[in-house]
């Protein structure tokens, strides 16, 4: 009895890993959205954040996580952003160092700026947990829209990220 446990324990694992794996969250197309969230860390993403702010698609933006040492001007800078933008529709957010403190600080945004629809920003393997998150701390009644940058991860990525994944699910309840 404890062997066929483990079996189907051990085999919904496998199949978990490689859905988790082959069907990885898409960028999302056009769609109308109160603000767009990035969360740092990963290439491409903040690029994405701003073609949808350019595009429309959002009116406001939140970086969450950035370096404590970027000054708003060093981020203008790089990433090509007219101080007028800047001032109207970019927010930076120093606070967050991990995906539980990203969507803490998203959270607090959005009350602040009350935010209904939002276009969620991360690497295509970190979607799932980062909408969890989300999810679980974001006023009811926030909707999300996922908007997932493609990349090529590698085997350890999606194992060490489907492991973060799984040990969420299972201690979602702790956090209140």
């Amino acid at each position: 009895m404890l062997a066929r446990g483990l079996a189907l324990t051990f085999l919904g694992w496998v199949l978990g890993f490689l859905w988790f794996a082959v069907a990885l969250p898409q960028p999302a197309g056009p769609g109308q959205a109160d603000a767009v969230v990035v969360l740092t860390g990963g290439t491409g993403r903040v690029a994405r954040g701003l073609e949808v702010l350019r595009r429309g698609w959002a009116g406001r933006m939140l970086v969450s996580g950035v370096d404590r040492d970027v000054k708003p001007h060093e981020f203008a800078v790089e990433y090509k952003v007219a101080s007028a933008q800047m001032a109207c529709c970019v927010t930076l957010g120093f606070q967050a160092t991990d995906t539980m403190s990203n969507a803490d600080e998203t959270a607090a945004w959005v009350r602040s700026e009350k935010i209904g629809t939002l276009r969620v920003v991360t690497n295509d393997w970190h979607m799932r947990r980062a909408l969890l998150e989300l999810e679980q701390t974001l006023p009811e009644g926030v909707t999300l829209q996922a908007d997932a940058v493609p990349t090529r991860p590698s085997l350890r990525t999606l194992f060490m990220e489907y492991h973060k994944l799984l040990a969420r699910l299972v201690t979602r309840g702790w956090r209140g």
